[in-house]
């Protein structure tokens, strides 16, 4: 009811009285957050472009069909796409195994890079896997490197500093996370969508991510693709202003949000995550394995068992989410000096940068 109560007042900066609501430790109030398992009230559904992916490209991206997804869209807001876990079996860990071991490597940049000699940086799981599993609960122990990844940038890497993406900081782009984000950008009616630069976010139970609109892209006509991985977490969706009330939702394991048309630009941040609501160590969803009949062509990759211990570890205290942006237009290039006044941040921990100096943060 506080919650409620909080979203009702409007005013100066509304946004910001309600994230601090849910980044509360002991917010016992969560009656007011949409969970898109049992939608209702302002929740509806929403119809998708079901022609534009065949079952086998939708399998080789390693989803269920999408006549099978169930997608909703959310009163107030237009473009606004959220697809519950579309996942086949045992698919989400091949991401997972992605964001932990092959997307941090060079010559892709992560947060570390700031304050780290490159040959320290270079083999990240390396360094961490027995560090990792063989961790206990302690909170004090020693942090490995992978649980200080705080964001990992792909494709045409973001500047944190200036807001803005150029053609000479550009590597390219994972084949196979780019293949996801074309089938489920067609899937929302986004056809021709090119993946062309990727944030990674790495979330822990003391992180947060501050109020902030993505705006840097020179083409805002393409959506926002956003995928989430291992706990849970509270996600909030605002207005053009912050002293508009935002609305809260659950985002679980396997969920993919899209932001487009209206939603493109709309504020939004992530002020809390939570230990997925089934009680267990990992969300169901991730226990299921891999099939060994995967189709021709698919990108997934069987993952070893050594390999999935090390992401189950990492995943029982975190959260991992991948967004996908298209930059450019067909045909546009950067201009000499790109002009767009970004406000995108990273994942803080232990704290919520979302007054006016999260805009200059530096991250990490």
């Amino acid at each position: 009811m506080a919650a409620a109560a909080l979203s009702r007042e409007g005013g100066e900066d509304a946004f910001r009285r309600l994230f601090r609501f849910y980044r509360q430790r002991d917010a016992s109030d969560l009656r007011g957050v949409l969970d898109f398992s049992a939608p209702g009230g302002q929740v509806f559904r929403s119809q998708l472009s079901i022609s534009s992916v065949s079952d086998q490209d939708a399998y080789r991206a390693g989803l269920q069909p999408v006549s099978q997804w169930k997608a909703y869209g959310l009163s107030g807001y237009p473009g606004f796409i959220f697809i519950p876990n579309p996942f086949l079996p045992g698919c989400q860990r091949h991401w997972v195994k992605q964001c932990l071991k092959l997307y941090p490597e060079k010559p892709n940049v992560c947060n570390l890079d700031l304050h780290m000699a490159p040959e320290k940086t270079t083999d990240l799981w390396g360094q961490s896997k027995e560090q990792l599993t063989r961790k206990g609960s302690s909170k004090w122990e020693p942090r490995s490197l992978l649980e200080k990844l705080r964001w990992v940038t792909l494709g045409y890497h973001y500047n944190w500093d200036t807001k803005k993406y150029s053609a000479n900081h550009h590597t390219p782009f994972p084949s196979d996370l780019a293949f996801l984000s074309e089938q489920v950008a067609a899937a929302c009616g986004f056809r021709g969508f090119q993946a062309q630069a990727g944030i990674l976010n790495y979330y822990h139970f003391d992180s947060s991510l501050g109020i902030h609109v993505d705006e840097s892209e020179l083409d805002h006509s393409r959506p926002l693709l956003s995928f989430s991985f291992g706990q849970s977490s509270i996600f909030l969706l605002g207005g053009l202003k912050r002293e508009e009330a935002p609305t809260a939702m659950f985002m679980h394991s396997g969920d993919i949000m899209v932001m487009s048309g209206f939603s493109r630009l709309l504020y939004h941040a992530v002020p809390r995550v939570l230990p997925n609501p089934e009680g267990t160590a990992l969300p169901s969803c991730l226990d299921q394995a891999l099939s060994s009949d995967l189709p021709v062509g698919s990108v997934i990759e069987h993952s070893s068992e050594e390999d999935w211990q090390v992401c189950a570890k990492y995943l029982q205290s975190s959260r991992i989410n991948m967004t996908v942006r298209q930059v450019l237009a067909e045909g546009q290039k950067f201009p000499e000096e790109s002009g767009t006044n970004g406000r995108d941040q990273a994942p803080s921990e232990d704290s919520h940068h979302e007054n006016s100096k999260a805009k200059r943060h530096k991250p990490n």
